[in-house]
């Protein structure tokens, strides 16, 4: 206990030395004190007597330090100036969303001089910038993340209890930033939040979508999708610079002129940046997130709304904008696609010209007439690809330095390779993205000229290498002449210095399958980096009391330094622990069984396992076998009413894309169950489904504490990484899955006693494809199965519309199951028998999950950075702690000396 002691001491410091800056005089303090209290006209009224102890119990005091007095009235003074001069507002007319908005302006004071702070840190020392070019960043909320990092969470949260105002309440005013469509964006999210905590120099980029991915409606049980308008009551977060708007080409044509190509009579898009602020935990380090939005290159058409034409005297500058309208166009049409290539050159083009402009205005540059050397830019700059959207970096980049910067050919081509690095997050063909030549052409015709250039000197290495093997060099060609498309997967190859998987059976896979010959001809090149989550986000924000929990046993280091869990192995047999996890669990789980009858009208059994499939509807990520298992578990209960039977909650929740039909009718069907099972009285609280609408960051926040049993079931060989399972794992959940993705390596930690593996393995897919796979032969051979089958395919869950399922039993049998349900389903059923065999045993299952926690160490993010750091950036991480605003710069006793030193003033423009 003295070990927790002494970190709350510190923590307790720490947050003391951060809200300094906002703290009131002792004479302002009285005279607040003095005020008669005032009466709190919200929409809920602010509880009292019993209500609000029983309110203020409900909040424990955390590990994130004890509310100090001196903050708590700076908070407060503070949230009272922005409701009063931000939002224009005083407590009579004030609204709950306005509550939120002054409660998001106060916590974003905290970060400002700190952000400051953290760009002159990085221009003084001027060391390699790493720079992550993703098309989704998927954030989530922004205000409990802030908080948490910068230690101000219980003072914030007791000014707001001394105001009358809730906290958790104000907090579901704050709308996700939905800019990305899954793991890959909310993998981008987790990593900016380590890069900020240790300590690198670094930015994300992206694009300012107006609205994220769709919000999704379940109606009748089929999905729809409405707009996302995320931006609807503003962002508080977020910070314009007009000042460094970019313009981006396209179109045109290219012509010589002095022996040089030159891309001429371009259409111009201009790309305004929005900064929001990345607090790393604990360290004063806030890095950027740069967001572009669209702007037209000029005003609307005046002489056309003079005219009378008032539509197309905007036309132009509507369409132009539409390049950031939307995460993600539909391009199951030609139009679809150009958009997707117009926003993914938009984002690249404007992003490495920010990037180049700050190196040119780097210290070594700033203050002098100096050129900038260009041989030098590898030295400063990483840049990273996270997948295959980003890929015409390496053409744009080229570009850049030979027209632009007039380097030769050679040399541009040397910087680029030693700049760009890229992951792929993906073995499926198809997400490799595959240009039309023709397409190309028109929208950016120098790049396809750069390209070209490009992939001739790439096949010269290969024909030296192979010199005969005409046909491997038809595989590796970047420009597909028969097909007449270029690779963007090969292009990102040839054009970087190192190529990563995001696990390590993914990387090896990509080495012997999708990559194997580019691997042959640079096998240094290839690496792997498994994915990991923030912590800070998937158990110290979401789950606060287990954060707790864990700090009683171990202390605070592992906030950090996440391998420090193993340590709880030595816990695993403390009664008091054990009882301690059962009850947070518990209680999490009540938690959702609220929602669930609030907003589903379903009532669950708080004490049933909670069997969770969280993530994208797609085929391959197989929550149709989970929903053959549910039809199983139904049809048993239904032949044997009296049994005693292990209670379960299955939960589902993600989005299908739009035009994927298939995805789509898999929600309907698991929607259709789920009707059939919840109003059966026979079947009772035994078994329930719920399937979650518009499942989204902020409430996977509120569903991972709460599982029992994490679903990872997809076909071998498929799921790059995944890393919802890491995140239930973290929180104590058991697993049962494949070994797929990061499930080997969850597998490798944890132990295989702990753990549900079932199903083939990569080697048994392809042993059974080549074998000559039937699915007819499952179905026939598996009597609860086959039921299950004609139970979809008789429309015993669709009474109303029997056909509906038609196609889903077309993929299952008559086009021979792609994704091998039915060779795993078996083996599935059996797993989840032993699943209930084990949950009987509530002690032995708490254990287990224990010792999940204990294995989850090597699952974050920090250690994943660390690595990109070390082993492709070529940076160091660093657990310096930045100065605070309040302290002062480096070597001068007040900021306002070194202002007046340095006049005349030069601005600064590396931001």
């Amino acid at each position: 206990m003295e070990q927790v002691k002494s970190a709350l001491k510190t923590v307790q410091q720490t947050v003391t030395e951060g809200i300094h800056d906002l703290t009131v005089s002792k004479d302002e303090k009285k005279d607040e004190q003095k005020k008669p209290n005032q009466s709190t006209p919200t929409k809920k009224s602010a509880p009292t007597g019993s209500a609000a102890l029983k309110l203020k119990a409900s909040k424990q005091i955390s590990i994130r330090g004890i509310p100090l007095l001196e903050n708590v009235q700076g908070v407060k003074k503070t949230f009272n100036r922005h409701l009063h001069f931000t939002v224009v507002k005083d407590r009579d007319v004030a609204t709950q969303r306005d509550y939120y908005s002054s409660l998001a302006y106060t916590v974003r004071d905290h970060l400002v001089g700190r952000w400051i702070r953290t760009h002159q840190h990085h221009f003084e020392s001027d060391g390699k910038r790493v720079y992550y070019l993703s098309m989704e960043f998927y954030m989530g909320r922004t205000l409990a993340n802030c908080m948490i990092n910068l230690g101000i969470e219980n003072d914030v949260d007791e000014a707001l209890y001394e105001l009358g105002l809730n906290i958790e309440e104000l907090e579901e005013f704050e709308m996700d930033a939905a800019l990305g469509n899954g793991g890959l964006g909310r993998l981008a999210a987790c990593f900016l939040d380590s890069m900020a905590t240790l300590g690198l120099s670094s930015y994300g980029y992206g694009l300012r979508y107006d609205y994220g991915i769709f919000t999704q409606q379940i109606k009748d049980g089929f999905q729809n999708e409405v707009p996302d308008d995320w931006l609807r009551y503003g962002n508080p977060w977020e910070i314009s610079r007009p000042e460094f708007l970019v313009p981006v080409q396209f179109y045109g044509k290219v012509i010589e002129e002095n022996g040089k190509k030159k891309w001429v009579e371009t259409e111009i898009i201009q790309a305004m940046p929005f900064d929001t602020p990345i607090p790393g935990y604990n360290n004063n380090v806030i890095n950027t997130l740069r967001l572009w939005s669209a702007k037209a290159p000029g005003k609307f058409n005046f002489q056309l709304f003079n005219a009378g034409d008032y539509i197309r005297a905007v036309a132009e500058q509507s369409l132009t904008e539409n390049i950031t309208r939307v995460l993600y166009p539909n391009d199951n049409f030609d139009e679809g696609k150009i958009l997707r290539l117009q926003q993914e050159f938009f984002l690249v083009s404007a992003s490495l010209q920010d990037i180049l402009r700050r190196y040119k205005h780097s210290k070594p540059y700033s203050a002098t007439d100096k050129k900038p050397d260009f041989t030098r830019f590898p030295e400063k700059a990483a840049v990273q690809l996270n997948d295959t959207h980003p890929a015409l970096s390496v053409a744009e980049l080229m570009r850049l330095l030979i027209d632009e910067e007039n380097l030769e050919w050679d040399q541009a081509f040397e910087i680029t390779k030693k700049t760009i690095a890229y992951t792929n997050h993906t073995l499926l063909p198809e997400a490799l993205e595959r240009w039309p030549i023709d397409m190309f052409e028109k929208l950016l015709p120098r790049h396809l000229q750069i390209i070209t250039e490009i992939n001739l000197h790439h096949l010269d290495l290969v024909r030296q290498k192979w010199p005969e093997d005409e046909e491997r060099l038809k595989r590796m060609s970047v420009v597909e002449d028969e097909h007449k498309v270029v690779n963007m997967g090969y292009l990102s190859i040839v054009g970087s210095h190192a190529v990563n998987g995001v696990a390590q059976l993914h990387s090896d896979l990509l080495k012997s399958t999708l990559f194997k010959d580019f691997y042959e001809l640079n096998p240094e090149k290839f690496q792997n980096k498994t994915n990991g989550i923030t912590p800070r986000r998937w158990i110290l924000l979401c789950n606060p009391d287990l954060s707790d929990a864990i700090a009683s046993k171990i202390g605070e280091s592992w906030i950090t330094n996440l391998s420090q869990l193993s340590q709880l192995r030595n816990f695993v047999n403390d009664e008091q622990f054990i009882q301690d996890v059962q009850r947070i669990k518990l209680e999490n789980k009540q938690r959702l069984v609220e929602m669930f009858k609030d907003e589903y009208n379903v009532n669950v059994n708080p004490a049933s396992m909670f069997d969770v499939q969280i993530k994208r509807i797609h085929e391959y990520k197989r929550q149709l076998l989970n929903c053959l298992h549910i039809i199983t578990l139904y049809n048993r209960i239904k032949d044997n009413p009296d049994a005693q039977t292990v209670p379960r909650t299955i939960i589902f929740g993600g989005k299908a894309a739009p035009g994927y039909l298939t995805a789509k009718l898999i929600i309907k069907l698991i929607c259709n169950v789920g009707r059939t099972v919840n109003n059966d009285p026979v079947v009772g609280d035994r078994l329930k489904v719920i399937f979650l609408e518009n499942y989204r960051v902020s409430l996977a926040e509120k569903i991972i504490p709460a599982v029992d049993l994490s679903e990872q079931i997809s076909l071998a060989g498929l799921e790059a990484s995944g890393t919802g399972n890491m995140k239930m794992m973290l929180n104590g959940a058991l697993t049962i899955g494949t070994l797929d993705g990061a499930n080997v390596e969850m597998d490798e930690e944890v132990g295989r006693d702990n753990i549900f593996i079932f199903g083939m393995t990569v080697d048994d897919v392809d042993a059974l494809r080549k074998k000559g796979y039937k699915s007819k032969e499952f179905y026939d051979r598996e009597p609860e199965l086959k039921r299950a089958l004609d139970q979809i395919r008789d429309g015993f869950f669709s009474p109303e519309d029997p056909n509906i399922f038609a196609d889903i039993i077309k993929h299952l049998l008559d086009w021979n199951d792609h994704y091998m349900l039915l060779a795993d389903y078996a083996e599935y059923v059996k797993a989840q028998e032993r699943v209930d065999q084990l949950y009987k045993n509530q002690t032995e299952w708490t254990k287990k999950c224990i010792l999940n926690i204990a294995a989850s160490g090597k699952f974050s993010s920090d250690r994943t950075i660390a690595e990109y750091a070390k082993e492709i950036w070529g940076v160091a991480p660093s657990d310096k702690k930045l100065p605070a605003p309040e302290e002062g710069r480096p070597g001068m006793k007040h900021e306002g000396e070194k202002i007046e030193i340095t006049q005349p003033h030069v601005r600064r423009q590396d931001y």
